[in-house]
């Protein structure tokens, strides 16, 4: 089932063009392409964090501005490249983020449970300002990935990480996501892990086309 589509006519600030795209429910698909293309702008219209100049894009064959805009967007959920924690404890952050999406606090052995699947093997109790910046770029998704949505974004989760890491973190996340039907969209650069993981490859060049 076709859970995201976009129309051919989508359009950013009027001068990045998409092709008609669509996402599968339960997949994982990557989106590639050279620096550019607008493959982190589409993860934000996909979110309705933007907003096209044309175009339309549709989930569960629904315009989503006509949806109302703050449940869809934890219901299709972006996690952003640019990583930000507080200052406190992974716990405290896990839970201030729950608590802006009105969501309900998660103990330590729940926080434990996700920062496990994205390899941040730390104590909840530990202080993220102590954390490297791959060690911060994992617990940051093991936040979001703890809002359980129907469908995550992740631009480029692997973008601070090493070879080894990056293997481990997506062959977890792959399982987890197919393990409680989460639909995944992975903007990412390296051919490697999108020939090892991905069920669909979208791919975009500068133009505007597949």
């Amino acid at each position: 089932m076709c859970i995201l589509k976009t129309s051919e006519n989508l359009c950013y600030k009027g001068f990045i063009s998409y092709p008609e795209t669509k996402i599968y429910e339960n997949q994982f698909t990557f989106i590639t392409g050279e620096s550019g293309c607008g493959k982190s702008s589409f993860l934000k219209l996909l979110n309705a964090s933007s907003i096209p100049t044309s175009g339309t894009v549709f989930y569960e064959g629904k315009n989503i501005q006509d949806l109302t805009i703050l449940d869809y967007r934890k219901t299709v959920l972006l996690v952003p490249q640019e990583v930000f924690l507080f200052d406190g404890t992974i716990l405290d952050n896990f839970n201030t983020y729950r608590r802006y999406s009105q969501r309900t606090p998660l103990r330590a052995t729940e926080a434990e449970k996700f920062l496990n699947i994205c390899c941040a093997d730390f104590s909840p109790s530990s202080s993220c300002q102590t954390l490297s910046g791959g060690e911060k770029q994992r617990v940051f998704l093991s936040i979001f990935l703890s809002c359980m949505p129907k469908v995550i974004l992740l631009d480029e989760p692997t973008a601070a990480l090493d070879e080894k890491t990056s293997i481990n973190l997506m062959t977890n996340l792959k399982k987890f996501c197919q393990d409680e039907k989460i639909t995944a969209v992975v903007v990412c650069h390296n051919n490697d892990l999108v020939n090892k993981f991905a069920d669909n490859v979208i791919r975009f060049r500068k133009e505007g086309k597949l």
